[in-house]
């Protein structure tokens, strides 16, 4: 049983909160996970309080998994990769969090995502899920595409996809668009009978809540429906031109990862397709390593003072 601090700084914390939720791994200095916890959402654009309530219910969660409870947090390092901070005032206030561990390695999602992907490497990825972005990283120079935000960003997400599959229902009951096979799916997930009780069901509602109608929008399409095909067509030629320009950059390797990964890839054009390669760790693997790197210079800095 490890008990000693000493023994625990060969333990570290990865995290990687969204906007969906947040994921934590505990990992040895094998590179063993020993445990899993997933809680709430994590992105500090939804609100600070839910974010940090999420960071620290999961990591006590994947310590309950590893049977490590008796381990505290404040006895772990931990990255933390989160959604939302690419924004500066968002990451000087998470920053500034009194947060639980030993120490708090704060980095963007799309850092740590792109670090799992090609396993602490140089590299490029595609991120989508909730949202989207691009993101290289080339000897330790970073450059993110996207990354706006839901509504006004984040084109080809699993939000912007299923905000398009809404307003089209919209359109089609109005009869301002040809009709669509996604009416009846759409109004009957949401329980609906009329464009009057979609508007009450959707409006104000958050990126999470349109992700889940994303799904709807393929399956119409791949039944030939022409509103749903051409709303993937649009959301799949907005990636395309992202992975054009970060290939630009010539990253070594280009990955695509997130939930819409599976139902969108093969809508992309093929030269795309041939340019990525399958992601070698997941986002939360690249929170251990970034939190490692820093770990290592803080360790190398406080020698050279001593």
């Amino acid at each position: 049983m490890l008990t000693s601090s000493d023994n625990n700084n060969e333990l570290f914390l990865g995290i990687d909160g969204g906007g969906s939720k947040c994921k934590t791994i505990i990992m040895n200095k094998n590179n063993e996970v020993l445990g899993t916890g997933i809680s709430g959402p994590g992105n500090p654009l939804h609100g600070f309080e839910q974010a940090t309530n999420s960071i620290t219910e999961s990591a006590k969660l994947a310590l309950e998994d590893a049977g490590l409870a008796h381990i505290e947090l404040n006895e772990l390092n931990a990255g933390v990769g989160l959604a939302g901070v690419n924004l500066p005032v968002l990451f000087d206030q998470m920053a500034a969090w009194k947060h639980p561990f030993k120490q708090m390695y704060l980095a963007t999602d799309l850092l740590i995502a792109c670090l799992g992907a090609h396993q602490g490497s140089d590299g490029a990825v595609i991120i989508t899920g909730t949202g989207s972005c691009g993101f290289s990283c080339i000897d330790e120079e970073y450059s993110i595409l996207g990354a706006h935000g839901f509504p006004h960003g984040d084109k080809g997400s699993g939000a912007w996809f299923g905000l398009q599959a809404a307003k089209n229902v919209l359109l089609s009951i109005d009869g301002l668009v040809e009709p669509t096979i996604m009416n009846d799916v759409l109004l009957n997930k949401l329980n609906c009978k009329d464009d009057t009780c979609l508007v009450e069901a959707i409006a104000g509602k958050k990126a999470t809540y349109y992700a889940q109608l994303a799904n709807l929008v393929f399956d119409a399409a791949e039944q030939g429906d022409k509103v749903a095909l051409d709303i993937v067509n649009e959301g799949a030629e907005y990636i395309n031109s992202m992975a054009r320009s970060l290939k630009a950059k010539k990253p070594p390797r280009m990955s695509m990862i997130g939930g819409l990964t599976p139902r969108l890839k093969s809508w992309l054009a093929k030269e795309i397709q041939a340019e990525l390669s399958e992601p070698l760790s997941a986002p939360e693997v690249g929170a251990v390593l970034f939190a490692r790197q820093e770990y290592a210079k803080q360790v190398a800095k406080q020698q050279q003072s001593a």
